[in-house]
C-alpha cells in the first residue's frame, strides 16, 4: 500500500508539474499574442499618415477631373450659346430697328 501511495503521489506531482508547465506555456502564448497585436497596432498607426496622404491624393485627382469635366461642359455650352446668339443676331437687330423705327411688317396682305 505504501508503494501505491508513493506512485499516486509521484503521479500527482507529475500531473501538477504538467499543469504548471501548460499554464506557463499558455501565459507565454498570450503574452506573445499581445505583443504581436501591439506591434501590428503600432505599424498601423505609423501608416495612418501614408494612408491619409494616399486618400487625399486620390480625392484631389477626382476633384481635378470633376472640375475639368465641368469646365469642358461650360465651354461647350458657351460655344453653343455664342453660336445661337450669332445666328440670331441679324434677326434680332432687324426686329429692334423695325420696332424703333415703327416700320413693322404688316405682314402679307
Amino acid at each position: 500500500m505504501d508503494d501505491t501511495l508513493k506512485r499516486l503521489l509521484a503521479a500527482e506531482n507529475t500531473a501538477s508539474d504538467l499543469v504548471k508547465k501548460a499554464q506557463a506555456d499558455s501565459e507565454r502564448l498570450v503574452q506573445t499574442a499581445l505583443q504581436e497585436a501591439h506591434q501590428q497596432e503600432e505599424r498601423f498607426h505609423a501608416r495612418v499618415p501614408e494612408l491619409q496622404a494616399s486618400f487625399l491624393e486620390k480625392s484631389d485627382q477626382r476633384a481635378q477631373q470633376t472640375v475639368a469635366e465641368m469646365e469642358r461642359r461650360f465651354e461647350e455650352r458657351l460655344v453653343n450659346l455664342r453660336g445661337a446668339a450669332e445666328s440670331n443676331e441679324d434677326t434680332a437687330l432687324d426686329a429692334a430697328f423695325d420696332n424703333l423705327l415703327g416700320t413693322r411688317d404688316a405682314g402679307p396682305a
